[in-house]
């Protein structure tokens, strides 16, 4: 099993188009928080997520959430 980078300990806080994204789980992307393929090293995948109508969300930017990919608070423990 991979484990991930941490790219920050908070959250991408934005607002986001109705549309499908892919949240970067390995910590990897320089696209942060969304996918851009670095994964392909690891054994890890991107979390697929909708998004119904135009919202402020946010991103876990830890990736140690448990609620992927939304921020949980997980990131105030490390």
């Amino acid at each position: 099993m991979t484990t991930t980078t941490i790219p920050q300990k908070e959250p991408y806080v934005l607002e986001l188009e109705p549309g499908t994204y892919y949240w970067c789980c390995c910590g990897l992307s320089s696209n942060q928080p969304f996918c851009d393929g670095s994964h392909s090293t690891t054994d890890l995948k991107p979390v697929r997520f909708q998004i119904e109508e135009k919202k402020v969300v946010p991103l876990c930017g830890c990736k140690q959430t448990g609620n992927q990919p939304f921020c949980n608070g997980t990131h105030a423990k490390l």
